[in-house]
């Protein structure tokens, strides 16, 4: 079954791994938090060929270090294999709406990082998680003041000051001579 789902609609949740076993189960690298979060999503859009179907989980094990899943209509390792490394996602509007002042990862990529005396440092990149706090790594760009990659931990109220995804910046409170 084939979907129209716009690329830029679309949020990437996971990617499929290898195959695991005889009857089609695949393991399933999950991308959100807590990991188990994408069974949320049974029906996830994968690029098959240049086109975008639907996959849907009709089974999964939960394994102390994997996620394990079985997709509808691929029950043997050659069909299965078809699908190892496509990443699996869903459109924007499906995933749950988030308070004020919460994000998605997603929404936060790309923006431009600007600090509290309007230097641009760049734009976000990726953001890594720490442990303690996410991190920004903010890579320049054509407008940054020079061509350092920054990370810049995701402290809200005393690091980050204000992200405004309408005009895709964030605003830091970060000297740009700090090392980190």
């Amino acid at each position: 079954m084939s979907n129209s789902l716009n690329s830029d609609d679309a949020v990437v949740l996971g990617q499929i791994g290898r195959i695991h076993g005889l009857k089609g189960w695949l393991k399933l690298v999950s991308f959100t938090s807590p990991a188990e979060s994408i069974l949320d999503y049974p029906q996830l859009q994968a690029e098959i060929g240049k086109q975008r179907q639907v996959l849907e989980i009709d089974q999964f094990k939960l394994q102390a270090k994997a996620l394990l899943v079985h997709f509808k209509g691929y029950d043997d390792p050659e069909s299965a294999r078809e699908l190892t490394g496509l990443e699996l996602s869903v459109a924007g509007k499906e995933l749950p709406q988030l308070g004020p002042g919460e994000y998605y990862w997603h929404q936060l990529q790309d923006l431009k990082v600007i600090n509290q005396h309007g230097l641009m440092f760049g734009q976000v990149s990726k953001i890594l998680e720490t442990g303690a706090n996410d991190v920004l790594v903010v890579t320049p760009n054509q407008d940054s003041i020079d061509e350092r990659e920054r990370l810049i931990p995701y402290l809200v109220d005393s690091v980050i000051e204000t992200i405004d995804l309408e005009q895709g910046t964030i605003k830091v409170n970060w000297e740009a001579d700090y090392l980190a």
